[in-house]
């Protein structure tokens, strides 16, 4: 019996005949490596998978799929959640890696610009930026494997967005291969481009339903000589909000993470690990944990010094790291928390944004819904408050069959989402649409929006090749519904 119906076959017979012998991958075994995400949750074997060296050899395999009418779904380092990345499409896909298009092509110190391929390793262009004595402020936990071309395509956030921005606000030019194989290189890393329309943001955040990001060129900065970092603990969220804006005020731009915790995340990392005590005399219900960092004269450990200590009014205890040491082990209860808040099953995660000013009241009214609704649910809240962006999730009770747990997740997921929705927020605010997300998507996006949307993924790939049915729902579905 063939694996593949005979129209499929016969493509990818043509398709391997016209690409070079060690282009595609094909067998069985070989293809599970690209078939199941980072998270575990989201599985799907692909026809076939294409691991093209250059951007030239890229073109071509696209210019032949297009032809073969086969489709394609770009591949970076499986790390995202939403499903987007492994192949999902009924009739079958080809993935794309980008895995062995992955060199620095270049680092610039004066212009303050590196120019990345887009299969690198996030990690290994950060490691190259700090060569140069820059540093490329992209920064999550997983950058040790996710690669450049997926943080661009879905716009990746992190840990530095209250300094830096968005991914796609460091992004100076991009190089894309489109649905039909050709190239339109807008490659440059000029500051300041005012000629006509600013093509390069059509692609980021696309989520690779556009084009295949194939190269970046992007911002770099000079590399922080001081490194300040603080936990402090609370009495409320309200609190953390308002040691935020005062830290806004006092420490400026130099503030680069404000991070918060609720106490039941700091209790999952402590208990994760036996060397990882409870990082003050006593628990509070909410932490913060704040990081600045400064190049030039600066004396930043006494600026953060005297914020603290004019903040005494709302903070109940703290601790400022006394070297990079101890500020990696308060970074350590953060990242632990995340590896260890789903005890090694499955759980809910959520990506929510609200205004910052509202971000007290919306964790307050969704904790509350829950608790209400769904006392049985485990809410596990942090997020990054300069960009109020939320990660509200929900693990299952140990007790709960494993068979329940896509009704508990469905049904909480809508009382965050409402919560959202009246706060004016997003039920995405980094992690992207994919497939996960999308039916929620569809629900709140206006008409216009989506027609709008809809025109351009026309335009740039009529044939709906790439990545269908990842935003917007497939042709195919369209013409059945």
């Amino acid at each position: 019996m063939n694996a593949h119906p005979p129209l499929q076959e016969r493509a990818l017979a043509a398709l391997s005949a016209a690409m070079p012998a060690d282009l595609l991958l094909s067998d069985a075994e070989a293809l599970e490596r690209y078939s199941r995400d980072w998270s575990g949750d989201h599985y799907g074997k692909p026809l076939a998978v294409a691991r093209p060296r250059s951007t030239e050899e890229l073109s071509r395999f696209m210019a032949c799929c297009h032809e073969l009418k086969i489709h394609v779904v770009p591949q970076g380092g499986l790390t995202g959640l939403v499903g987007g990345a492994v192949a999902s499409f009924p009739g079958g896909e080809v993935v794309v890696s980008l895995e062995r298009m992955n060199k620095v092509r270049s680092v610039n110190p004066i212009d303050f610009a590196m120019v990345v391929e887009a299969g690198c390793i996030l990690e290994e262009a950060k490691r190259h930026a700090e060569a140069a004595d820059c540093i490329l402020p992209i920064t999550f936990g997983a950058q040790g494997t996710c690669r450049i071309g997926g943080n661009v395509s879905t716009n990746a956030g992190g840990f530095n967005v209250l300094r830096y921005g968005m991914t796609r606000d460091l992004v100076l030019g991009l190089e894309v291969v489109l649905a039909d194989g050709r190239v339109w290189n807008g490659l440059r890393t000029l500051r300041k481009d005012n000629r006509g329309y600013d093509l390069k943001q059509l692609f980021i955040g696309a989520e690779g339903t556009l084009g295949i990001i194939t190269a970046v060129a992007l911002k770099v900065f000079p590399k922080p000589e001081q490194v300040e970092t603080a936990l402090v603990g609370l009495e409320s969220v309200e609190a953390a909000m308002q040691l935020y804006s005062r830290a806004r005020r006092q420490c400026s731009d130099l503030l680069t993470a404000f991070e918060l915790i609720l106490r039941r995340g700091i209790e999952i990392a402590v208990n994760s690990r036996d060397d990882l005590p409870d990082p003050l005399g006593q628990p509070y219900p909410v932490y913060v944990l704040i990081e600045a960092s400064a190049a030039g004269r600066v004396d930043l450990r006494a600026l953060l010094e005297s914020f603290l200590a004019d903040a005494s009014d709302l903070v109940l205890d703290g601790v400022i790291a006394g070297s990079k040491v101890q500020g990696d082990r308060l970074w350590l209860l953060r990242e632990m928390m995340v590896e260890a808040q789903g005890r090694g099953g499955r759980y809910l995660r959520t990506d929510v944004s609200v205004s910052i000013s509202s971000l007290a009241a919306f964790v307050s009214e969704t904790l509350s819904a829950l608790a209400e609704k769904h006392p049985e649910a485990i809410a596990v809240t942090y997020g990054h408050v300069g960009d109020g962006n939320i990660h509200l999730n929900i693990v299952p009770p140990e007790d709960m069959p494993a068979d329940q747990y896509d009704t508990l997740f469905h049904a909480t997921e809508e009382v965050i989402f409402d919560v959202i929705d009246r706060h004016g927020g997003s039920i995405s605010a980094e992690h992207g649409i994919g497939r996960i997300k999308q039916a929620a998507f569809l629900k709140r996006a206006d008409p216009l929006t989506l027609e709008l949307s809809r025109r351009i993924k026309d335009a740039l790939d009529p044939d709906h090749l790439l990545s269908e049915g990842r935003i917007l729902t497939s042709m195919r579905a369209e013409a059945e519904g």
